[in-house]
């Protein structure tokens, strides 16, 4: 049976585990309840990518510093992030590996559903940033000026690696860049560190198609979270902020609420699971 929508998940910097979304879909399932058999749940996991090399400078250099878990904590989640952010211009750069990664996600979904169904993507701190370059890339290759960098300044050279050895269609292609893109929900949002920088006209969002639209969900102890509105008048037409309180319950506001742990807790919420619950019955109904 065709599926009707599509839910791909993206994670965040740092050690990851492949199964990083099981939780995430057991709570869908069963708030879903039938309506869940007609989504199709996609994972992109890009953590591969950097991991091996991270582990192998710790292990250089961990019998001679302290503080381990902090250093772990900084050495992993801001390596990610600096990793796929310099030397991004070759082709099989880890930005573009990351890219390959999304592109593949993406055709399963669009051959789940045997058509050019809505797809939902939610994207937790680093891999929001990693889902916004994607777009925006592939927005860029659609004009005079394609970017330099990721899959999208030649999607011909990569497509045999998304596709596992044929040409990539043109409705495949339309799809890849975003045709179907219908929702990004973001959470523990870490964009405003990589653009702040800039100058605020050049601080542009992604909006892949007309019936596209951004939520953006943050809290206010987060450190690594942000609200994107108010970074530009162009990011303000696009996104939408939600202030949440993530890791809700008295244990959790013991535990978690109070300081940066909120960062990792997002997926748990009911102020996110609610609302994408509701995004997704809108969509499968």
């Amino acid at each position: 049976m065709s599926k009707k929508a599509a839910l791909l998940t993206v994670h965040g910097m740092g050690r990851t585990e492949e199964d990083y979304n099981a939780q995430l879909v057991s709570d869908l399932r069963h708030r879903l309840g039938q309506l869940f058999d007609s989504l199709h749940i996609g994972k992109v996991y890009y953590q591969d990518v950097l991991q091996s090399n991270e582990d192998r400078v710790w292990k250089s250099v961990a019998d001679r510093v302290r503080w381990d878990d902090l250093r772990q904590f900084v050495l992993f989640g801001f390596g990610d992030a600096a990793g796929l952010e310099s030397g991004k211009e070759p082709i099989d750069s880890d930005y573009a590996k990351a890219q390959v990664k999304i592109a593949r996600e993406l055709l399963l979904a669009r051959e789940a559903m045997s058509a050019s169904g809505p797809v939902v993507i939610l994207a937790q701190s680093l891999g929001c940033q990693v889902t916004s370059n994607y777009f925006w890339d592939a927005q860029q290759a659609k004009t005079d000026h394609p970017p330099r960098v990721g899959i999208w300044q030649d999607i011909g050279l990569v497509q045999a690696q998304i596709t596992g050895g044929r040409p990539l269609t043109g409705e495949e292609i339309a799809f890849l860049q975003g045709g179907s893109f219908r929702a990004f929900i973001t959470t523990g949002c870490n964009i405003p560190i990589f653009v702040a920088a800039h100058a605020k006209e050049a601080i542009v969002p992604i909006r892949p198609n007309d019936n596209f639209e951004w939520h953006n969900y943050y809290d206010k102890d987060d450190i690594l979270g942000w609200p994107l509105a108010d970074m530009s008048d162009e990011y303000a037409r696009v996104v939408t902020d939600h202030r949440v309180n993530a890791g809700s319950g008295i244990m959790g506001w013991l535990l978690k609420t109070w300081n940066p742990m909120s960062h990792t807790q997002y997926w748990g919420d009911t102020e996110v699971l609610g609302p994408l619950e509701a995004k997704l019955r809108s969509l499968l109904a």
